[in-house]
Parts: structure tokens; sequence; C-alpha cells
């Protein structure tokens, strides 16, 4: 049995089997999911069996698909209802999505402490690094203009007009900010390896809890990080450590924020959990591209980019189980939009004029019974309205992406993580992982293009080798921010290189004749400077921050003096990175006695604003890297951009 075969279940089911088990029962209930994933399923209809063992049933009803109610999660075991195998098996299941928010408010609980705030052990410096605003140092790290809690340029919160300017959190959302930041803290308390399903239970009530107070933006973050330590736990391939520090940090930071936001940003730190479709009036569009669609939990199909008359991109998908075979078919599958005949590869170079159009925040076109869509004339990327999106200068483009793809933007920003580029190909680039495409753009920039996706049946891998072998090539092309100290673009797009229309590089295949040389192997530029940031000691606060994950604060706390790495930070300009390199360290390692000598309990709650605090810094520091690495030319001395954070030693 896996995760796949069992139906989702409501996560205040899960918490509320595993709260009602005994404290013997709740230090089994770790080993008896593992037992029981190993244990023969089957399904029929809307109930899924489970096989405990050779006498013993249990069974999860889930009408809807999901399975909503304590009561439908039955076993046929002696100890039922009060067996560890029902929660054991709520918790072996994937967690559900979140239900829409309830109509009404519900019936108020308790209050916890008065504020969500977590402690900010070291004064201002630790709160502008939490997400509060601080007026920028001057001094060291005090020039680019980004600041710790968010990306350059961050785009306005459409939901902001949902909270008055002077509005502040309720008490009982306040309670559920707490109720979050403790699940959160006690997560990296222990580290992957001892956030069990208690743990996990623990995160689950209070994203329920969260929900039921209006706060599905936190709820959502505690989900994921539930996701990404079960996922991290079953050894599942597709887990990276880095996603579950950014969940993490979301979770902390919303939290945190919760107790201290007000109008505009407490709308944004609430968020919603629909993300609707709105009506757009007639629109004209125009094709751009078609790039399959494969994801590790085994879903495939594909994203069809049209940008309108005014230069707004839009996408139409169809994505569904099925993997890279199923993304390879559905290009060729008829657009789900109105009247509309063309597949997806067509309306990636045709065009389509709607009437009644709905879309939705991030771009995407329903397809409601209302939408009336035709088959028109498309575009050039030559002639306008397309011509446009590349005229634009790169380093602003970039900061446009990154602000898209910033790791703790508010949700609902508007704004693309497409690049737009008119490219010379300069031949092949080494590197660690394999080879990347090296090209430079408009103001001297070299920028490395990589594959989308590296599975040989698509053809990314094959077609980015025959561009290698073309150096001198001039191409336009489309390509998605990488986020790197160094000009980096996984290529999705670009015109032919005869000059005769566009290629789609993931489902259309270029042969050697199309290149000016067919004969000429694959070229290899020389080696190429690391960039603005590759210099940068800011890995051995990432590091920390990332070891923290998966072996709990006593990781940290058994480390030797970080002298050495603190000051090889600030020799590289980062006196803020080597502060909390030194607190977070020290925070791990701090366990007070009592006047006979005992150990306190540690302090998890300051533990976890150091963390928090030095989670966020890197992060911004990593996108304050790669804007300057797309400002900076051939022959730019390389420097460290520093960051506006008070220094955290004050």
């Amino acid at each position: 049995m896996n995760a796949a075969q069992l139906p989702p279940v409501a996560p205040e089911v899960t918490a509320t089997l595993v709260e009602g088990l005994s404290p013997r029962l709740r230090k089994r209930l770790d080993a008896a999911v593992t037992k029981l994933a190993a244990r023969p399923t089957h399904r029929d209809g809307d109930t899924t069996t489970i096989e405990v063992d050779d006498e013993t049933e249990l069974r999860l009803y889930a009408p809807g698909g999901v399975v909503a109610k304590v009561e439908d999660v039955t076993c046929g075991c002696l100890l039922a209802p009060a067996c560890v195998h029902r929660a054991a098996a709520a918790c072996a299941a994937p967690a559900a999505d979140l239900a829409p928010e309830p109509a009404e408010q519900a019936t108020p609980e308790a209050p916890g402490p008065a504020s969500a705030t977590a402690p900010t052990p070291f004064g201002p410096d630790a709160a502008h690094a939490l997400g509060l605003n601080v007026a920028p140092a001057s001094g060291p790290d005090a020039a680019t203009g980004v600041a710790a809690n968010a990306a350059p340029g961050r785009a306005p919160n459409t939901a902001a007009d949902a909270a008055t300017p002077h509005e502040t959190a309720s008490p009982d959302q306040r309670a559920a900010a707490d109720a979050l930041w403790s699940a959160g803290a006690a997560v990296l308390e222990a580290g992957v390896d001892g956030a069990g399903a208690v743990t996990q239970s623990a995160l689950l009530r209070a994203a329920h809890s969260a929900r039921l107070r209006h706060l599905p933006r936190a709820a959502g973050a505690a989900l994921s990080v539930v996701t990404l330590l079960r996922a991290a736990r079953a050894g599942n391939p597709s887990y990276r450590t880095a996603e579950l520090v950014t969940a993490l940090a979301e979770l902390l930071g919303t939290a945190h924020r919760v107790g201290t936001a007000s109008g505009a940003e407490l709308a944004a730190v609430r968020g919603r959990v629909r993300r609707p479709y709105s009506p757009d009036g007639s629109l004209r569009l125009y094709g751009l591209f078609t790039e399959p669609v494969v994801t590790d939990s085994g879903h495939g199909g594909v994203r069809t980019w049209v940008a309108g008359a005014d230069g707004r991109l839009f996408t139409v998908g169809d994505v569904a189980p099925g993997g890279v075979g199923r993304a390879l078919g559905v290009a060729d599958r008829a657009v789900r939009l109105g009247d509309s005949a063309l597949t997806h590869r067509e309306l990636g170079r045709a065009g389509l004029a709607v009437s009644g159009a709905t879309v939705s925040p991030d771009g995407r076109l329903g397809a409601g019974k209302a939408v009336k869509a035709v088959t028109a004339r498309g575009a050039a990327w030559t002639e306008p309205p397309l011509a446009a999106l590349w005229e634009t200068p790169p380093a602003e483009q970039a900061a446009r992406a990154l602000r898209s793809t910033s790791r703790y933007a508010d949700p609902d920003g508007t704004g693309s993580d497409l690049l737009f580029l008119e490219v010379e190909l300069l031949g092949a680039v080494r590197e660690p992982g394999g080879a990347c495409l090296l090209a430079q753009c408009k103001g001297g920039v070299r920028v490395r293009l990589t594959v989308a996706d590296d599975d040989p049946a698509l053809a990314h891998r094959d077609n980015l080798a025959l561009l290698a072998a073309a150096p001198g090539t001039r191409l336009r092309i489309i390509g998605r921010l990488i986020p790197a100290t160094h000009p980096r673009l996984t290529l999705l797009a670009c015109t032919h290189p005869t000059g005769e229309g566009t290629v789609d590089l993931g489902l259309d295949r270029l042969r050697r004749a199309d290149l000016p040389d067919p004969s000429a192997p694959a070229h290899f530029a020389p080696p190429q400077p690391a960039g603005p940031g590759g210099a940068s000691p800011l890995y051995l606060l990432e590091r920390r921050v990332e070891q923290t994950v998966p072996a709990g604060r006593a990781a940290l706390g058994l480390l030797s003096d970080v002298t050495a790495e603190t000051r090889r930070i600030r020799r590289g300009g980062l006196p803020t990175a080597a502060a909390l390199l030194t607190a977070l360290c020290a925070s791990a390692a701090q366990r007070d006695r009592d006047l006979f000598g005992r150990l306190l309990p540690a302090d998890t709650d300051g533990f976890a604003a150091y963390w928090l605090a030095a989670a966020r810094y890197t992060a911004a520091v990593s996108e304050s890297l790669c804007a300057a690495a797309w400002n900076a030319t051939e022959g730019d001395p390389v420097a460290v951009p520093p960051v506006p954070v008070h220094d955290a030693a004050g």
C-alpha cells in the first residue's frame, strides 16, 4: 500500500483520531503506520479496505472522495474504536485540501495568549528579519533596497480590500496563530526524524482551527509542512529539504504576522481558500508556445501560453493523472475553451477571440459554459502585439520574475516568471551537474539555459544539445527564471534556427538539418565566472538553516565553535548573516538548569524565532544576488551586494 491508494482524510479527522489514543498507543502509532503501509489495499466505489491481518479489515468511507468524518474510518479488531489502526490509517493517507471557509464564524473558543507573536530574542533586528518594517541601516548591509522579509517590488495583494485600514486580528485568530507557531516550533525542535504522527497531528489540528478562524494561508502552510514531512519520512525521491525549509518558514512567518499585521497586510496574511475566476469581458489572444507538464505525483499534461492585445499573459491547461505519456498525447487534443477546435500545439501558434472570458488571479482562463471562443489569426513573435514582450530590458524582466517566484511573497500577486530574450548562442558550458547552454543577451549579460525536464521522452535535452552545436546563432527565446547567483533560465521555446516559425522545445524535435552547419559538433564555451554572488559566503548560514530541518535543534546544539565561519561571513560583507549564525547556534545549545541543577525544557519558541529570521534573511539575500547578477555585465567586478537589514548583533 502507498498513500496514493488511500482517499484523502480531512485534517480534523486525523487529529481527532490521534488525540483519542491513550499515551501507550501514541507511542506505538509510528510503527503502526509503517506496518499498515505494507498491508494489501483495495477500493470498491467510495470504500477503501485495508487488510490489517488475515481476520481483520479496516475501512475508509470517502463519499465525494474525502474521508470527512471520524465515523467514516472503521476497524474490525477487538479494541475498536479505541484501537491504533484507525489513527494509523488516517496518518498514512494524504491530508485533504482545506474545505471552503464556513459561511459564518464558528463558535468562539477560549482565547489563547494575547498575541501570536513569537519572541524576538535580539530586539528590532530580529523583528526586521521576521517580517516587521524597520528602516534600512546605513552601513555595509544597506545598499540594494531589498528587505529581509520580501522580494524586491512585491506585487500587491488583490485581497487587500477585505480588511479595513486599522483592522487587526481577533483574539480567536491570535489564538489559532499561537497554535500554529507552537506546532511549527515543535517540528523544528524534533526535526524530520522526530516529527512522527503525533507531531503531524498537532499541525493538522492547528490547521483546522486556523481555517475556522478564517486564516486559510497559514492553514495551507501547515498542510504543506505535513505533506513534506510524510514524504521525507517515507523516503520519497521527490522530497527536497529546501522545500520543507520554505514551507516551515512560511508557516512560522505567517503565524507571527497574524499578531502584528493590520489593514491590507492583515488581508494578505489571512489569505483566502479559493482563487476565484472573475469576468474579463472579451479578449483577443495570440498564441506563444505550449509546454509539457509532468509532476512528481504522476500527473501529466500541457500548458499553453497566450498573450492579450495589451501584453497580459494567460494560460490554458490540461493536466491530470497520466505522467509523461499523457503530456505527449494531450498536446494534440483540442483545447477546452469555447467552440475552438484548435489543439494545444496549434493554439501556441494561432489566435483566439474570446467573449465572456473568466480569468483566475494567476492568469488561468476559465472554460465555463458562458465562455465563447473562436479561432482567429495569430501573430509572429516579431509582430505586434507579441514583439513588445521582447522590448523590456532583461534586468527589468528578471526583477519582475523574481517578484513572482519569491519564496515568501504574499499570495495573489500578479506577474509571470517567464523571460523573453533576444540572445546569441555561445555554446555549451560544463557544470558539476552536467552541461548547459550559454547565451548572451542585451547589455552583455550571459545567461545559462538549462532543460526544463530531463525525461528522455520529452524533447528538451536533445534540442538543447543540438543548439549547443550552433554558436553564433541569434534567436528569440522564452525561458523561466531560475533564482541563482548567475543569470539562469529553463529554456521553453525559441524561434526556429532557420528563422521560420517557432519551436516548443519540450514537444518539437529539432534536426541537424535545421542548424546553420549540420556537421558541427557541440561547441564548449570557456569556463564562466560564477556571477556577483559566486563568492558569497551566505551558504555557511544556509546550510545551518537546512541542517536543522532533518535533525532538529539538537543538531546545531552539538556544533563546536562557529567563530571561523562567522569571521569568513563578515569578511564577505554580511555582518547580519554572521550575527544570525552566532545567535542561532547559541540558542540551539542553550539549556538552563533550575536551582537543583536539573535541565529545564528547551526554549523552542526562542530557537524558532532565530531560525525563522535566518531562513527569511538568506532567502532575501539570495534574491538580491540574483537581481544583481542580471544587472551585471561582462567585466563588472565580482562583489556581494549587501542587504538593508540592521546588524543583529546591534
